[in-house]
């Protein structure tokens, strides 16, 4: 289910026992791939509940900035990426946010375990220090299939 902060804040604290152990990811999910699909999997598997944000599409034309010879990012509309992400099994929710970090998110819900690929490490995720200092936990997860969205694009443009 796709939910403003506030909404997913009023249906966490009115049922914690359905949200809470509560894990949370991020990130801009622009072409969905099974890279995705085995993340967000691995991520369910390590809480009760699954809360992915979401870059909205002012973010993401922040964090991706256009490249020549690519198209402007993201390819898929905010609303249609979070229709998506929403009918995805281990998503219980996602909220979108316009933010370069997940930071506020953070901040506002709280998560048992802050869930990020395995290409991070501590010191260059922005968020780390906001898990611990309320006390979270911070779950890298390895990439099993080397996929990226910049790298379908790049095949896609190169067969041409």
């Amino acid at each position: 289910m796709i939910y403003s902060l506030k909404e997913l804040q009023r249906a966490i604290a009115s049922d914690p026992e359905k949200w809470r152990p509560l894990a949370f990811t991020n990130g801009c999910f622009d072409l969905l791939h099974v890279g995705h699909v085995r993340y967000l999997t691995k991520a369910k598997s390590l809480a009760r509940s699954l809360v992915v944000g979401l870059n909205s599409d002012t973010s993401v034309q922040q964090l991706k900035p256009p490249k020549p010879g690519f198209p402007p990012r993201p390819i898929i509309p905010e609303d249609q990426r979070a229709e998506v992400l929403a009918a995805l099994k281990p998503v219980d929710a996602v909220v979108l946010f316009s933010t370069i970090t997940a930071t506020p998110l953070i901040e506002a819900l709280q998560p048992e375990i802050y869930v990020k690929g395995g290409d991070y490490t501590p010191e260059t995720l922005p968020e780390y220090p906001d898990v611990m200092a309320y006390g979270g936990q911070v779950e890298l997860i390895s990439v099993s299939i080397p996929t990226s969205t910049t790298g379908i694009i790049q095949r896609i443009m190169n067969d041409e």
